[in-house]
């Protein structure tokens, strides 16, 4: 079978983020030659990526076949699905579709990138639809860690998939109204062919837990401290917002937000309706001025981002805000598995200003966003599809979560990596092709492939330096007098440097080795210094820097 073009009848799944790793939610349903993209998200660069802030899905896939893809809908709000969006439409330059919380973030990111007027961006009502192409698209309203998390319906010529999106069970939400089991239990009883589903946490023995527990273990904690309290959380959970205002005004304290993307979400969710008591908040200047216990810091940085708002006050960069002994910071989140090293340092500058620190280890001041093994079961129960395809998780989440749907009965289970094309219907659930997949960055304001040569040579540079030579030689390619070496990031190249030295010697000597008639070949030249420099270097550090070498004829000079 071929996808060239997408003119099967068949209907197929296919992944180009998302799945073996968490974060960069990109997927397509395709059939009768038309595609549909449920989610465009970004995840954040490591150390490994110097440089470099976003990642994306590579869509190269489907911006070949742009034509035939009929609409973009976006689940929610979270950046892991929406983030992506401004770097990639001009690839994908297609209808978007979101629910009017997650619009409003993405007209936010549209109009940041100012191509706002260039999109076509409908917004659907909580639980409404859309048709696109052979597609009918209806919004399932879950609860999760954010306004408006949806599970998608998508009813096709070959029947209905049920797209979970991100979502957890919790039985007092703080904001919003999920959809009630017997409405998950109604959509089952209709017909389910395959269940697209999160995760996350299939490895979690528990359930996710309630935002209204969280609630009450943060009144009774903030009511036993003095100091100014800093809460720490992801901005986007609005219904934690909600909750940290409740407690603020309980006890007495005025509430300052600190990091831009804490102003986004609070303006975007009064805009929406979802935080209509929103308290009056005081300005970062003017909590200077405010007694100590009167403060409550709502801010970013609760993953040690350097330049989010605490990463700032605990290195005391911040121009306004600060901590002293007797203050409190409180992470009312959990640490994504990779960010412990950059968490850890920014917990020890905290400890060192005398700071205490409050985690989800030491109080139930966290509950996650995602369904642990006993809601998977129910949502499993309540669907009941033939076929289960494990999403948004790394490759071991995934297999774990295939295996898990099978112990519960269903039929058909696939743990899918990103570009596997995979048949739904009609026939056997199978990988049938492959799909071109891999990862964009973000480098600066330019959206360039992950293995440009770019961020080779910078990963290069920062892990074994640089050096240059400059040699002007003469027409015959005699040297005139000694290279001129430049180093970087290389050790023992230090003031006086004996290795120095060593290196003027051995340019000498292998281009004593050369006959004329290679000294005069440019190419030849340098590249006989550059091996000589490296060997050299190599020998005596252990370093393999970039070496770059510029030979200068000195007849070109006076031209």
């Amino acid at each position: 079978m071929t996808f060239d073009g997408m003119k099967t009848d068949d209907l197929v799944f296919c992944p180009l983020g998302g799945s073996g790793e968490i974060g960069m939610n990109m997927n397509l349903f395709g059939c009768k030659g038309q595609w549909l993209m449920v989610d465009c998200g970004m995840t954040f660069a490591d150390d490994w990526l110097p440089g470099v802030d976003l990642i994306f899905p590579d869509p190269g896939f489907i911006e070949d076949r742009r034509d035939d893809l009929v609409a973009l809908v976006l689940t929610h709000g979270h950046e892991d699905h929406i983030g992506a969006v401004p770097y990639l439409w001009s690839k994908l330059r297609c209808p978007i579709y979101a629910t009017p919380f997650t619009a409003e973030l993405v007209k936010g990111k549209l109009a940041e990138a100012g191509i706002l007027n260039e999109v076509t961006l409908h917004v659907v009502p909580v639980g409404g639809s859309l048709d696109a192409g052979c597609f009918r698209v209806t919004y399932v309203p879950l609860a999760h860690s954010i306004p408006e998390g949806h599970g998608l319906k998508i009813e096709t010529p070959h029947g209905v998939v049920f797209h979970t999106g991100d979502w957890k069970l919790d039985d007092e939400p703080q904001i919003g109204v999920p959809s009630s089991p017997a409405e998950l239990d109604k959509l089952g009883d209709e017909g389910v062919l395959a269940m697209i589903g999160d995760s996350t946490n299939v490895f979690n023995s528990r359930r996710s837990g309630s935002e209204e527990s969280v609630k009450q273990a943060l009144l009774d904690l903030v009511g036993t401290l003095e100091g100014r309290v800093v809460i720490t959380t992801f901005a986007s959970n609005a219904a934690r917002l909600k909750t940290v205002a409740e407690v603020a005004n309980r006890h007495s304290r005025k509430i300052v937000l600190a990091g831009r993307s804490m102003h986004r979400i609070v303006d975007a969710a009064r805009k929406t309706g979802y935080l209509p008591d929103w308290p009056q908040t005081v300005s970062e200047e003017e909590a200077k001025h405010l007694p100590r216990n009167k403060v409550l810091l709502l801010c970013t940085g609760g993953q040690g981002e350097p330049r989010a708002a605490l990463a700032r006050i605990a290195a005391g960069d911040h121009r306004h805000l600060s901590l002293a002994s007797g203050d409190t910071v409180i992470f009312s989140s959990k640490i994504i598995p990779g960010n412990e090293r950059v968490l850890g340092r920014l917990m020890n500058k905290l400890a060192l200003l005398d700071v205490d620190i409050i985690t989800e280890r030491d109080a139930d001041i966290h509950v996650s966003g995602h369904p642990g093994r006993p809601e998977l079961k129910r949502m499993y129960e309540w669907i009941k599809p033939q076929i289960a395809i494990p999403v948004h998780g790394e490759a071991r989440h995934l297999k774990h979560h295939a295996a898990f749907a099978a112990s519960l009965g269903v039929k058909q289970t696939l743990a899918p990596k990103n570009g596997d094309i995979i048949r739904l219907a009609p026939g056997p659930v199978e990988i049938v092709d492959q799909a071109p997949s891999g990862r964009l960055i973000l480098d600066g304001k330019l959206v360039v492939p992950v293995a440009c040569e770019a961020l080779q040579a910078r990963r290069r540079l920062m892990e074994n330096g640089f050096l240059a030579v400059v040699l002007m030689v003469d027409e015959d390619g005699a040297p005139l007098g000694d290279a001129e070496i430049i180093a970087q990031g290389i050790p023992g190249m230090e003031g006086d440097s004996t290795l120095e030295e060593d290196l003027h010697l051995e340019i000498d000597k292998s281009l004593s080795r050369l006959s004329r008639n290679d000294r005069m070949d440019e190419k030849r030249l340098s590249e006989t210094i550059r091996i000589a420099v490296r060997r050299m270097i190599r020998t005596q550090t252990g370093k393999n820097p970039q070496v770059d070498v510029r030979v200068v004829q000195f007849e070109d000079e006076l031209v």
